[in-house]
């Protein structure tokens, strides 16, 4: 099987343009079939089954493109974004959602840049090889729209026989006049043809007209960038000159020697390495014992028999104390990757002590971030679930994750650069932990529970449709809860006639939808709550 493109090398040193784009068969017939098999599934429908079918026929081309013995098949990016490209699209077919629709999109890109560049290790690197490959294969396709220089003489040839029948095309058009002026029978026969030539004409332009035929060609270009892989090794050069660990360095920060210091000189420089130390051992002491007062005031506050008294602002108390805990938490974790980017790791006289503080602030830094899971957990238990309250979670757990990651670098001497890249991945693959859930029944089913008293309907009518079989099997809400909705942060009171009015607009309006949309558009979740609707006859 041929790798999906050749580029001849260059004959000479001086060569100055770019090496001439070369396609194989399969990508020859796939590139114009995969843009007119875009043009049916997306043009005016949404994203829905139309991203799982485009992305298996661009799957299954690019992976027929690979040679068996590639290096992509044994990348471990390659295989874990291939992973999550197709079941990213699966979600889609299933729920729609918009987080699935982003894993879609970062996960479709990141697999593109592992199968240009399957060395890559940092899956930022990833999608920006990509757009980078995607940049550069789309010109070079419009090129292999110009005709071949042997077409230039017969293109002349061509022209200028035509330019002969120019006068024999005048003489006909002046007969065909006269013959519809003489005759009656023809000049009727004629104006049928020419009204039918038109209807085509017409016909044609509704279809082919330049909205279309510009969508058109996005997904010709789109494929194009798909399907055809330039070697970008911008990005892989620049990570190859990245370690995993800190290594010494003495050019570049002051020496291991222990200098008497110069108090009447008012000059500032560079600190040497046992005052870095000293300012991080006092640092981390000072802050730790700050940060043990915190922690001991929210332990014996907010972890056990937490009870808000009735006018407690429960709302600054996780919106502000939350951002400002996670603020202090991500200022914590850049101070120990300042402190331990380079030789004070190796500073051996007092790097024990140094490490210990170190890891002791990074636990007590873990246990305010579990306070921060309790401040948020006691507002769903009073106010409900809401999608900010949900990332809060996901981003806890990315939290954590990047705590232990510190830890390694304390005790492991790891450098900036792995932390990066397994914090990226880990951010990943909770992204397409994300996309996996479907939230918007999870959060109107636990907000519609009898406990809470107070329901921002408002909020779940503007959720997916696919929540509509939910909010009409508990009508008993409009009039046995406290209906409120949020509206730029101020809460207003929702009527019960109103809201029950709207809801009934939104039942119609989707089976309305459901009924006339296109086969792309379809969704599994859409599919199953227009059954229980019509089951239930609402």
């Amino acid at each position: 099987m041929e790798i999906s493109t050749n580029f001849p090398p260059a004959r000479s040193a001086s060569s100055a343009a770019a090496p001439r784009l070369t396609l194989s068969t399969l990508q020859k017939v796939a590139i114009p079939s995969g843009a007119i098999w875009f043009y049916i599934l997306f043009w005016e429908e949404r994203p829905a089954l139309n991203v799982l079918l485009y992305t298996l026929f661009v799957l299954i081309v690019g992976l027929v493109e690979l040679p068996r013995h590639a290096p992509q098949w044994r990348s471990s990016g390659f295989r874990l974004t291939l992973a999550g490209t197709v079941l990213s699209a699966f979600i889609m077919a299933w729920y729609g959602s918009g987080v699935a629709f982003l894993a879609w999109l970062a996960s479709s890109a990141m697999w593109l840049g592992y199968r240009n560049q399957p060395h890559l290790k940092l899956v930022v690197y990833a999608p920006l090889t990509a757009i980078s490959s995607a940049l550069r294969a789309v010109p070079r396709l419009v090129q292999l729209l110009v005709l071949p220089r042997s077409l230039d003489g017969r293109v002349e040839r061509a022209w200028f026989y035509g330019r002969l029948l120019v006068l024999p095309l005048v003489a006909l058009l002046v007969f065909h006049i006269l013959f519809a002026i003489a005759n009656p029978v023809y000049s009727a026969l004629t104006e049928r043809v020419l009204n039918t030539i038109g209807e085509w004409v017409e016909a044609f332009f509704e279809v082919f007209s330049i909205p279309h035929f510009l969508f058109f060609l996005f997904g010709l270009a789109l494929t194009g960038a798909a399907l055809v892989s330039v070697p970008v090794h911008y990005f892989a050069d620049k990570e190859s000159r990245f370690g995993e660990f800190v290594l010494r360095q003495r050019d570049r920060v002051a020496s291991f020697a222990v200098r008497r210091p110069d108090f009447r000189s008012k000059r500032f420089g560079a600190l040497d390495l046992r005052k870095e130390y000293l300012v991080a051992l006092s640092m981390f002491g000072l802050v730790n014992l700050l940060l043990l007062v915190v922690n001991a005031i929210d332990i014996n506050w907010i972890w056990f028999g937490f009870k808000p008294a009735a006018d407690f602002d429960l709302t600054q108390f996780v919106h502000e104390g939350t951002y400002v805990l996670i603020l202090s938490i991500l200022v914590a974790m850049g101070i120990v990757l300042w402190f331990f980017r380079r030789n004070l790791n190796f500073y051996e006289r007092g790097l024990p002590l140094l490490r210990w503080l170190a890891t002791v602030w990074v636990l007590q830094n873990a246990v305010l971030a579990v306070s921060v899971g309790l401040r948020n957990c006691y507002y769903i238990l009073y106010t409900g679930l809401a999608y900010k309250r949900i990332g809060v979670y996901f981003f806890l757990l990315l939290t954590f994750f990047g705590l232990a990651t510190v830890l390694l670098k304390i005790w492991q001497r790891r450098s900036a650069y792995a932390l990066v890249r397994l914090n990226s991945l880990a951010a990943y693959i909770l992204m397409i932990g994300l996309a996996c859930g479907n939230w918007e029944i999870w959060i109107a089913r636990y907000n519609l529970r009898p406990e809470l008293h107070e329901l921002d309907y408002g909020f779940l009518l503007d959720m997916p449709d696919r929540v509509l079989p939910i909010l009409a099997a508990h009508p008993e809400v409009l009039t046995e809860r406290h209906l409120v909705h949020e509206y730029y942060s101020n809460w207003i009171e929702l009527n019960p006639e109103a809201a029950a009015q709207r809801l009934q607009r939104r039942l119609a309006r989707f089976k309305e939808k459901q009924e006339t949309r296109n086969w792309p558009s379809y969704t599994y979740a859409d599919w199953q709550a227009y059954q229980q609707l019509e089951g239930k006859k609402l």
